[in-house]
C-alpha cells in the first residue's frame, strides 16, 4: 500500500506529532507499505531523506518553535503522480491539511484525519487570542473531520469529546503506539554520574517540550513542594523550551536550584539512558490528546503521577501503574510523589511491572495494524465528495480568510495604538 502522510510538524521538531508521524511510518516501511511524508522544511532538516517532501516554510512562527508550511507547495504533483497513493492520511485541518483535502479530493482517494491536538489549547501562539478565536478553531477542525472518510482519535476521551462537538464521520481510537524496545534499555547510573545526580537520590523526572500549553508551572511548583520534603530527592527535566526559565524561577525561589537537573533534547539511546536515570514520571498537561509520552516512560519501567486528564486517563491506572490526581492543587500532587517514593521494595516492583504491561499494550505494533486494517476497508470510491460537502468546505475556508482579516487589522490596530502611545510618551504628551 502507498500512503501519503501530510503533517505541519515532523523532525527534526521535537513534539507529539512529528513523533507519532515517525513512529508509524517507521512501522509501516518495516511492514514493506511505502509512505511519502510531506511536512515543513525545518532548521537543520536531514540533507537526504527517503520519502520526504519538504515545503517551503515560514520559520519560528510567532516566536514559537514551529514552522509554518505554505499551503500552496508546488511541484508536489509530479512527486504524487510517481508515487502512486492508494490513501491520503492528514495530521492537521489547516496548512497542509487543506492540501491533503485536495489531493484526496482531486484523486479520488480517501482521506484519514488523525485528531491529535486540542487546538483551542495553543491559540497563544496566534497574534488576538480571545476565546472566540478558540471556538473558532474548534469548529473549523470538526468541520474538517466531517470532510474526511475516517477518524482517528489518539484515546477514547478525545473520540468522545470529537462525537459531543459535532463529529458525525466514522471515529476509530488510534493511539500512536510506543516502540517498547526502544525504551527498554539504558544506562541510567552513567546518565546520573555524567548529569551530577547522586545514585541514591529519588529522582522525579519529566520529558517533553517545554512550553505553556503543558501546565509546567503547576508542574513545577508541585514537584518543588515534594522536594522539600525529601533532601534526597532531584527534579530532572529532559527537553527545551520558552517555559524553561519558569520552571528553573521556580526552584530558585524554592532554594532548590541546585537540585534541579535540565539536560535539554536527547535522542536515541541518551533519552532512554535519562528515563533509566528515573524513579518516577510526573505529568501535569490538561491539553493531550494521548499519552505517548507516559507509555515511553512506562517502556522503561517507570510509575507515572499525572493529572487526571485526556490522554493521562487513559493510560494511567491509579495504584497499579502510577497515580492520577484529580484535583490540580500542588500539595495534592506532591503527595502523590510521596505515595510512589515511600513504596517499599515489593510494592515499588508491583508498580514497575504494572507500567511495562501498560507500556505493552499500548505498543507501536498493535496500532499500526489497528490503522493498517482501517486503511485496507477504505475504497477509492469513499473518496469521492459531494457537492454539499465541497460547499461546506469553501463556507469554512471563507470563514478562514475572514477571521484572518479580522486577526490581521486587530493586531495592525494594536501596533498602531501602542506606536502612538510611544511617540506620545517620547513627546511628553499626556503628562
Amino acid at each position: 500500500m502507498n500512503i501519503v502522510l501530510l503533517t505541519n510538524t515532523f523532525t527534526p521538531h521535537v513534539g507529539g506529532v512529528a513523533r507519532s508521524v515517525q513512529a508509524f511510518t517507521d512501522e509501516y516501511r518495516r511492514r514493506g507499505h511505502r509512505v511519502l511524508v510531506v511536512a515543513p522544511a525545518f532548521p537543520d532538516t536531514p540533507a537526504h531523506e527517503t520519502d520526504v517532501v519538504r515545503i517551503p516554510a515560514i520559520q519560528n512562527f510567532n516566536a514559537s518553535d514551529f514552522s509554518v508550511a505554505l499551503p500552496f507547495p508546488t511541484g508536489l504533483k509530479d512527486t504524487l503522480d510517481d508515487f502512486g497513493p492508494h490513501i491520503v492520511h492528514s495530521q492537521h485541518p489547516f496548512l497542509l491539511g487543506m492540501t491533503a483535502v485536495r489531493i484526496a479530493r482531486h484523486r479520488r482517494l480517501p482521506l484519514v484525519f488523525t485528531h491529535h491536538t486540542l487546538y483551542e489549547e495553543y491559540t497563544h501562539y496566534v497574534p488576538g487570542d480571545s476565546p472566540v478565536l478558540k471556538r473558532f478553531v474548534i469548529e473549523l477542525a470538526t468541520h474538517y473531520a466531517n470532510l474526511s472518510d475516517q477518524v482517528f482519535a489518539p484515546s477514547e476521551s478525545i473520540r468522545d469529546l470529537l462525537m459531543e462537538r459535532g463529529v458525525t464521520r466514522p471515529i476509530l481510537v488510534v493511539p500512536t503506539g510506543v516502540q517498547v524496545e526502544r525504551f527498554a534499555h539504558g544506562d541510567g547510573r552513567a546518565f546520573r554520574e555524567r548529569h551530577g545526580i547522586p545514585p541514591d537520590a529519588f529522582v522525579v523526572g519529566h520529558l517533553g517540550r517545554l512550553a505553556e500549553e503543558k501546565n509546567l508551572g503547576f508542574l513545577a511548583t508541585s514537584v518543588a513542594a515534594f522536594l522539600d520534603r525529601r533532601p534526597e530527592a532531584r527534579f530532572l527535566v529532559v527537553g527545551a523550551g520558552p517555559a524553561e526559565g519558569d520552571i528553573r524561577r521556580t526552584f530558585a525561589e524554592a532554594g532548590l536550584a541546585e537540585r534541579l537537573h535540565v539536560a535539554g533534547v536527547l535522542e536515541k539511546e541518551a533519552l532512554a539512558d535519562s528515563l533509566h536515570a528515573m524513579d518516577v514520571f510526573a505529568f501535569a498537561s490538561r491539553s493531550e490528546t494521548q499519552g505517548m509520552v507516559l507509555t515511553e516512560a512506562m517502556a522503561a519501567g517507570l510509575p507515572v503521577v499525572a493529572l487526571d486528564a485526556p490522554g493521562a486517563r487513559e493510560v494511567v491506572e491509579d495504584g497499579a501503574d502510577g497515580r492520577l490526581v484529580a484535583e490540580q492543587d500542588a500539595a495534592v500532587f506532591a503527595d502523590a510523589l510521596e505515595w510512589v517514593a515511600s513504596r517499599d521494595a515489593k510494592a515499588r516492583t508491583a508498580l514497575v511491572r504494572g507500567a511495562l504491561d501498560t507500556a505493552e499494550a499500548y505498543s507501536m505494533p498493535r496500532s499500526a495494524q489497528k490503522a493498517l486494517a482501517c486503511y485496507e476497508h477504505l475504497t477509492p470510491e469513499s473518496g469521492d465528495s459531494s457537492a454539499e460537502e465541497e460547499k461546506g468546505w469553501e463556507q469554512v475556508m471563507a470563514r478562514i480568510r475572514t477571521e484572518w482579516d479580522i486577526v490581521r487589522s486587530l493586531t495592525r490596530a494594536g501596533d498602531g495604538a501602542l506606536s502612538e502611545g510611544r511617540a506620545e510618551d517620547r513627546s511628553g504628551g499626556g503628562a
